[in-house]
């Protein structure tokens, strides 16, 4: 029996247009944070349908077990005319599975630079991002930390997002998260400094692998409508913004 398993972790790629540069506090969107240079190259993988990647990690899977002489007479006849049935159907298609072997550890590489490497265009700039808050252990200096991730579950229900979809916030105020991936809207300034810490979140340790560093100034604490990502401003952020407008303090949008 065949089964279903991953070869690699397979991102989701996306050609980006002109890069574009935030102006001061200008609000992000997630996608804006992996460098676009990185994200355009050859994957021979992407290309292949589920039944024709069942069938390359099945000749892989078979190619081990006779290079290991393991197994009886019988079996490794049987496993021989596996193999070469299933490189034929692989070749059928037009799919050299010598040449896309030798050609994963290069995909393997570029799907890390493409999960890893940051916008460059937003390095040290002042910026404005909504996302999820996860606690985290305060820095040895005692400063307050959390990690913001684009979607909530994250590092717990769901995966880890790639490294440069996750940023490590050092709060500058009192405010905390009341509780595991809380919305928030975060200003403050954007660096490219990758970091790693094992930490406990709901299910377990996790390595939270960071590419970004975000010196927070200000959080707003949102709340979203369901399970879509529609950001508006809690009751109490509400209340306060109406509280700055009549007394001449700061205009915050409702």
């Amino acid at each position: 029996m065949r089964y279903w398993l991953p070869l690699a972790t397979i991102l989701v790629l996306a050609s980006c247009g002109p890069p574009v540069l935030a102006a001061p506090g200008a609000a992000l969107d997630w996608s804006d944070l992996p460098d676009p240079s990185v994200q355009v190259f050859d994957d021979p993988y992407r290309d292949l349908s589920p039944e024709q990647f069942d069938d390359v990690l099945f000749t892989v899977r078979l190619r081990s077990r006779l290079h290991q002489d393991a197994g009886s007479p019988e079996e490794r006849l049987k496993w021989q005319e596996l193999l070469f049935e299933t490189e034929d159907a692989l070749a059928a298609d037009g799919i050299d599975i010598d040449w896309l072997l030798d050609q994963r550890y290069v995909v393997a590489q570029n799907r890390e630079w493409a999960g890893t490497a940051g916008n460059p265009e937003f390095d040290g700039q002042t910026v404005t991002l909504a996302g999820f808050a996860i606690p985290a252990p305060p820095d040895a200096d005692g400063n307050a930390i959390v990690y913001l991730v684009p979607r909530r579950g994250m590092c717990s229900h769901m995966p880890p997002p790639p490294p440069n979809q996750m940023i490590r916030v050092r709060l500058n105020g009192d405010w905390a998260p009341s509780y595991v991936h809380e919305p928030v809207r975060l200003t403050g300034r954007l660096t490219i400094d990758p970091s790693e810490q094992n930490m406990m979140v709901v299910d377990g340790f996790l390595p939270m692998r960071a590419t970004f560093r975000l010196d927070a100034d200000s959080v707003e604490t949102l709340e979203t409508q369901g399970e879509r990502l529609e950001w508006t401003q809690s009751i109490a952020d509400r209340i306060r913004a109406a509280g700055n407008r009549k007394t001449g303090g700061a205009n915050l949008p409702e």
